[in-house]
């Protein structure tokens, strides 16, 4: 779903304010043309900003040319609305998210039939990378919030995966101080081994620790 919203800024305002007067239409021949606005004083007061909401086609058509030549769109759309006389804007915000190559939208929009396996194959771990955003929020998607809590749960997957990580490594190092250990351990057992039953009293008698009765014995 691609959802664009322009951000002009004025000298000073020339639209209605007041109760009931935040939100205003225009019709246009082409739908989606420039049609939804609404203004910032309810909000930010003294902005004198005005916004204007675009979807899809108009989203990506606006998002494809300059910022210039959105704003002459622009001002034709509120002179057709108030008159010639009213200022022309002094700055505009125009987001891309759709040609952002990370983003390629603005927020996700699911079918309404599809199933939980969308979602959990969208944000699956890929190696140690792990994907977080409001499209891999099964209930909120599509809403800040749902960025949010996603963040908090895949924040938790990922310090999880390191707990694993460091349990793993330990393991690894206690493995490699027993190693020696071991190895000694085994050596003198197979030493022992080894030797015949009869090389023990023979070995004794050579060294003189034992008669020639007790190394037959």
């Amino acid at each position: 779903m691609v959802y664009t919203k322009i951000f002009l800024k004025f000298p000073n305002k020339f639209w209605p304010c007041g109760p009931g007067k935040e939100f205003f239409i225009y019709a246009h021949e082409r739908r989606g043309y420039y049609t939804f606005w609404h203004h910032m004083e309810n909000a930010y007061p003294g902005s004198n900003i005005l916004v204007v909401t675009l979807t899809n086609d108009e989203s990506k058509r606006v998002e494809s040319q300059s910022d210039e030549e959105t704003m002459k769109e622009a001002m034709v759309v509120l002179r057709d609305m108030y008159g010639p006389e009213i200022p022309d804007a002094t700055d505009i915000l125009v987001p891309r998210w759709w040609n952002n190559r990370f983003q390629r939208c603005s927020y996700s929009n699911y079918p309404m039939i599809s199933n939980n396996q969308v979602i959990n194959d969208i944000k699956a771990p890929v190696g140690r990378i792990f994907f977080t955003g409001e499209h891999t929020s099964e209930r909120f998607n599509g809403y800040v919030h749902g960025g949010h809590l996603a963040g908090i749960e895949t924040g938790k997957t990922v310090l999880e995966e390191r707990r694993k990580d460091e349990r793993q490594n330990d393991k690894q190092n206690q493995n490699f101080l027993l190693e020696p250990l071991l190895a000694l351990t085994l050596t003198q057992a197979d030493a022992v081994s080894s030797l015949h039953k009869c090389d023990v009293p023979a070995q004794l008698y050579l060294s003189g620790k034992l008669g020639i009765p007790e190394a037959i014995l």
